[in-house]
């Protein structure tokens, strides 16, 4: 499924020079990404994707990563030409730190194929930028580089992936980050395995255009 539109107006980023709110993440608690219980009237168009919520950005094409054996719904990407971010939620404990139990796991993932795996903060606070090598369609080999942002929330984590230009340039990326500022995620009330994604649905209607997983 694909839909281009133009963003409404930004998100008010402005904090008091005095005093700025965070959360236990390091990041503005007044900032999403939000619990969809919480979400603030704001006046966003978000597309209602069963556990997320996605506010689409200005030229950026909105799509869905759809198993091609199973016809499940994977992940959420807003894309364009020269690079992706990549949205998916999962189930997280009440209490406790899931981004800093899964951080291990996919710099150990990345090591696995012969890539890197390095910490750095950024807006979010604690993110990892992995390389590794890989072989193009056309049987050339290079080098692919993502850069992977978790924030955890109320019994989810969000895990937000850079693909192509904003994860070779972090620098550059605000404009893509504040895609994540714009999510919502619905948990829901009943119990899941931790670490489980939570599921995503099509709006009714919508005939989607598979992108295949990765």
């Amino acid at each position: 499924m694909r839909l281009r539109r133009k963003a409404g107006d930004p998100v008010d980023e402005t904090t008091e020079a005095t005093e700025t709110a965070t959360d236990e993440t390091g990041h503005d608690a007044h900032d999403g990404p939000y619990d969809v219980d919480e979400l603030p009237e704001d006046g966003v168009d978000r597309l209602d994707l069963g556990s997320l919520l996605v506010a689409p950005l200005a030229d950026r094409e909105l799509r869905v990563q759809v198993d091609e054996q199973s016809g499940a719904v994977r992940a959420v990407l807003l894309a364009t030409d020269d690079g992706a971010l990549e949205l998916r939620a999962f189930a997280a404990p009440r209490h406790g730190d899931l981004w800093s139990e899964v951080r291990p796991q996919i710099a150990a993932d990345a090591a696995r194929r012969g890539g890197t795996a390095t910490e750095r903060e950024g807006r979010f606070g604690t993110e990892l930028v992995c390389e590794v090598r890989m072989t193009r369609p056309d049987g050339q080999t290079g080098t692919q580089t993502t850069r992977v942002i978790g924030v955890n929330g109320p019994r989810w984590l969000l895990r937000a992936t850079f693909l192509g230009e904003p994860a070779r340039d972090p620098e550059a990326a605000a404009e893509w980050e504040s895609a994540i500022t714009r999510v919502a995620v619905r948990r829901g009330a009943h119990a899941m395995p931790v670490g489980e994604q939570l599921p995503l649905t099509l709006p009714e209607g919508a005939e989607p255009r598979a992108v295949p997983t990765s």
